[in-house]
């Protein structure tokens, strides 16, 4: 029996950040927040530029993706590697767009909490959904992959 062509991450990366969004927002609410200190017009704005700014790099990494006829659900077969564009300068760059929508929203709530626990969001993020993707598309790329992966950092 063959495995399935998936590298098999822990859950669909958006929920993860969602789950680790949310744990923050009920602890903002059950234990005393300081809060983020900013004025609420600061925090709009930094929250808005946040959130945009993750959206617009999502969005062209997804569309890197499209352009080339893969998919990008870490949780479906993958058929090419993007290795240009936004993949240039990382191999994740949509969770680096979904780190950046969360801490906007986190930002938006005023929860100095929410903002930590990115931290932790981030460290499963790599943990249970990068390296398993990353074991994958070695295994299916081979040299290809390990060759783009030794030139490309994975964050920033």
């Amino acid at each position: 029996m063959t495995a399935p062509d998936r590298p098999g991450v822990l859950a669909p990366p958006p929920l993860i950040y969602l789950s680790f969004l949310l744990v923050g927002w009920l602890l903002t609410h059950v234990v005393a927040d300081p809060g983020l200190g900013l004025e609420p017009q600061v925090r709009r704005y930094a929250a808005f530029a946040l959130i945009i700014g993750g959206l617009v790099l999502e969005g062209v990494a997804v569309g890197q993706f499209r352009s080339i006829g893969t998919r990008p659900e870490p949780w479906k077969p993958t058929t090419a590697l993007v290795t240009n564009g936004l993949y240039r300068f990382s191999r994740n760059p949509i969770y680096i767009g979904f780190a950046l929508m969360y801490a906007g929203f986190a930002t938006a709530m005023d929860s100095l909490i929410a903002l930590a626990l990115v931290l932790p969001c981030l460290v499963v993020v790599d943990r249970f959904v990068i390296l398993p993707e990353e074991r994958y598309l070695s295994g299916k790329f081979g040299a290809d992959y390990d060759a783009y992966r030794s030139k490309v950092r994975r964050w920033l």
